[in-house]
């Protein structure tokens, strides 16, 4: 009775904590690209400046490029953290887990059945006594 109780908490208890890594790998996310957004904005403001004021490189004005190759690598980090996410999420990556866990449970089993074949029990018992 009271083992039931437990066993149903200790499940409770996994996925509560597997919800909260997986809430917590959601912050992270955005939260690092919003570090990236403020370092583009940062960024883009000393390119400019470098490039207009401090006369480097003047007579091309390169620094909209390097400003336009940033802001596509952000729109891709963008991309990935709220687009990717909601295709190979949490119930993707678990799909996968057991695909491939699957796969190499099969693989297994295989290779036991081949070394069955291989080597029978009874014939190494039989080397053994001899």
């Amino acid at each position: 009775m009271f083992s039931k109780k437990k066993s149903s908490e200790s499940t409770l208890d996994i996925e509560q904590h597997e919800l909260l890594e997986n809430a917590q790998k959601r912050v992270r996310q955005k939260k690092r690209l919003f570090s990236h957004f403020v370092m583009f904005l940062i960024g883009s403001v000393l390119l400019v400046l470098a490039n207009k004021i401090l006369k480097y490189g003047e007579t091309y004005d390169w620094s909209v490029w390097a400003i336009l190759l940033w802001m596509f690598l952000l729109v891709l980090h963008t991309f990935n953290v709220f687009v990717t996410h909601k295709f190979m999420g949490q119930d993707w990556e678990r799909k996968q887990r057991e695909r491939l866990v699957q796969k190499q449970k099969q693989r297994i089993s295989e290779l036991q059945k081949e070394i069955e074949t291989d080597f029978p029990i009874s014939n190494i018992n039989k080397k053994k006594d001899q």
